[in-house]
Formats: C-alpha cells, sequence, structure tokens
C-alpha cells in the first residue's frame, strides 16, 4: 500500500475496530441465545418421544392395522417445511438446506412451506409454489404454530392433495457443527423394532384408530417444532462461529494495519532527518 498516508492508515485501523467491536458483540449475542435454544432442545425431547411410542406401539402389535397415514401413493405431490434463517450472516447455514431440499426434491411436483424470510425470499425468487407464507419469520414461530400447520398439511394429505410431507432443517450436532437433513414425515414409515417395548398393555380408548388418527397432527407438530429448535440452535451456532471468524480476521489486519502505520511514521520521520541534514550541510 505504497503511498497510503499514515491519517488514512489510521482512519482505518478506527474502522475495523469498530467493525471488530460488532462482531465481537454479535458473536456473545450469539454464545448466549444459543444456550437458551440448547435448553428448548432437551426439553422438548421426551413428551414428543412418548407421542412417537404410543403411535409405534399402536400401529406395530396390530396386524391388521392400517391408516392412510401409513399408506404409501405413486403421486409426486411433495411439501417440504424449510426451515431456515430471518437473517445471514451465519456462514453456509441457509444455503446448505436451500441445496439439499433441491438435491432430494429433484424431479417430484414440489411445493414449500417455508419458515424464516430467507427461506420464503429463495423460493419466491425461483418460482417454486408456496403452500403458505404465513410463517415466514422463524423468530415469532411458536409451537402453537408448529401444531397449526400440522393440522393443515395433514388434512391436505388426507383429502388427496399431497403424497409426501417432509421437512427440511438443520440439525444441531454441536457448537462447531450443524448438519442439514431432510426428514420425511408423511406417509409415516413404522416398523416394530423402532417402538419401545411397553411396561404393561395398553388400553386406547375409544379405539386405537381413534387414538391414531388424532395423535398424528399432534406428532407431526412435535416433530415440526423440534426441528425449528434444532434449526435455530444450528444458526446460532453456525453465526457465533462466523462472527468469531469475522474477529479473529478483524484482529490480524488492525495488527497488519499498525504495523503498516509503524513504518509508514517511522518512513516520515526519516525523511524530515535526512531533509534537515541534508539542508544543514547545504
Amino acid at each position: 500500500m505504497a503511498g497510503v498516508s499514515t491519517k488514512d492508515i489510521k482512519q482505518r485501523i478506527r474502522s475495523m475496530e469498530s467493525t471488530r467491536q460488532i462482531t465481537r458483540a454479535m458473536e456473545i449475542v450469539a454464545a448466549s441465545k444459543l444456550r437458551r435454544a440448547q435448553d428448548r432442545i432437551r426439553d422438548s425431547r421426551p413428551y414428543f418421544e412418548i407421542l412417537y411410542g404410543t403411535i409405534a406401539h399402536i400401529a406395530c402389535t396390530r396386524p391388521d392395522f392400517s391408516s392412510p397415514y401409513l399408506t404409501r401413493r405413486e403421486g409426486k405431490r411433495v411439501c417440504c417445511i424449510v426451515i431456515a434463517g430471518d437473517r445471514g450472516l451465519a456462514g453456509g447455514y441457509n444455503n446448505n438446506v436451500f441445496k439439499l431440499v433441491q438435491q432430494e426434491m429433484e424431479g417430484k411436483e414440489l411445493s414449500v412451506l417455508p419458515m424464516g424470510k430467507r427461506a420464503v425470499e429463495h423460493f419466491r425468487s425461483r418460482g417454486v409454489p408456496i403452500f403458505t407464507e404465513a410463517y415466514g419469520e422463524a423468530a415469532d414461530v411458536s409451537i402453537g404454530d408448529c401444531f397449526s400447520l400440522s393440522k393443515q398439511l395433514a388434512k391436505a394429505y388426507l383429502a388427496g392433495e399431497l403424497d409426501e410431507i417432509c421437512v427440511a432443517f438443520t440439525n444441531f450436532v454441536s457448537v462447531l457443527t450443524q448438519t442439514p437433513a431432510v426428514l420425511p414425515l408423511l406417509p409415516l414409515s413404522l416398523t416394530a423394532s423402532s417402538r419401545p417395548q411397553p411396561e404393561a398393555a395398553a388400553l386406547y380408548e375409544p379405539d386405537p384408530q381413534t387414538v391414531f388418527d388424532a395423535i398424528i397432527p399432534e406428532y407431526l407438530g412435535g416433530v415440526v417444532y423440534g426441528a425449528l429448535c434444532e434449526s435455530v440452535a444450528s444458526e446460532l451456532a453456525a453465526r457465533r462461529t462466523a462472527m468469531d471468524a469475522a474477529t479473529k480476521n478483524a484482529d490480524e489486519m488492525i495488527g497488519n494495519l499498525n504495523l503498516q502505520f509503524n513504518r509508514a511514521r517511522q518512513g516520515a520521520i526519516t525523511q524530515e532527518i535526512t531533509e534537515i541534514v541534508a539542508g544543514a550541510e547545504a
């Protein structure tokens, strides 16, 4: 950067220091929210594991049991709930989910139910049919909203408007690792080995079929809520990692600029001394 004045370098240093303060603050906020998001994941699991156990128990202990929710169809009409973020600055968090959906849904008649502003913008710009935009801001989606949208999708599935329903989200593995995933919701795929062994015989009132059909929308809502919790935690972890990297890059750039500033200042001092000495000799 020859020819750059010490004043310009000083301005760049101040600018980078301001940026570093912002990225550091965003990293701290993301880390704080991440702890709460991890608690939500842990607290939501037991209830929905019991629901799944009940569904599996009803379906797998009765050889003659049948339900529209278990029947596979030949059609390719798929509705995918795609959970992404409302903001950027989270590395590849959003794009990784979108790429996976594109790969998994190739050759199918796809419609989406986007959660998150980035998901709405992505699929709207590509002309993909949108089931509803009512849940376009992921930060505002509650557990009640998850149950509501699951009932809408289950109703559409029973009416024959959809052949498959799935959810695309980001699975929170650890603070440093988050993996995108597409999880099938309907039709349900249950096996005898997937259900927990009951401690005692269960009696369902008024009958197993009614209980099964009533639980399915609740179970779907729980799965969607769980996927939302996983995605929120993954987004916060990705943002924390991205802001940590940005802060470290800012530190490195500030160090380089300080070194450049000191060299430029030393060069200016040397030049002044040379001129003074030359003037004295003259």
